[in-house]
């Protein structure tokens, strides 16, 4: 009989190409339709297992996995952005899309968001796609409160943004 945990831990050298699957197939689900086709797709090239591991030893970088398969990361330090008027920023945090609707987002982010407070960064922020509820519910779900909005720019197509704020 086989036991498979999740857990959470720092992402290794070894996670690159479930990073990058998982990347893939996040996006896929939540972003097709969204963001058109050729500009998705020529993104998503530029994320493969190599640009993830130049990413593992740079800002935090946690994974959840399911036995030894990576189900989901977080991506996460201090804010990038001064307009999120944020100390902390969660950059990215996505499941893939067999593993949603576990509750490993929600254990996921509240651990990274635990993380940052325990680094002081204890006004927390992250970016969703406005046009993408999901992303928005689920934040909204957590406690956070829409604030300011931006335009991404992802391969010359503007995409509107909500900030949502944790203090």
């Amino acid at each position: 009989m086989t036991t498979n945990t999740v857990s959470l831990r720092r992402a290794r050298p070894a996670d690159a190409a479930g990073l990058s699957a998982v990347f893939d197939a996040a996006w896929r689900e939540a972003y097709q339709g969204i963001i058109p086709g050729v500009a998705l797709e020529r993104f998503l090239a530029r994320r493969g297992p190599e640009t993830w591991r130049g990413m593992i030893d740079g800002r935090g970088l946690v994974v959840v996995a399911f036995g030894e398969q990576v189900a989901g990361y977080a991506a996460y330090g201090r804010a990038r952005d001064r307009s999120l008027r944020a100390d902390g920023e969660i950059t990215e945090l996505y499941i893939t899309p067999e593993f949603q609707g576990l509750g490993l987002g929600t254990r996921l982010f509240r651990a990274v968001r635990n993380d940052l407070i325990d680094r002081g960064l204890t006004r927390i922020g992250v970016w969703a796609l406005a046009d993408n509820p999901r992303a928005c519910r689920f934040y909204a779900s957590l406690g956070g409160v829409a604030g300011p909005e931006a335009v991404e720019q992802l391969s010359g197509i503007g995409l509107p943004k909500i900030g949502y704020l944790f203090a």
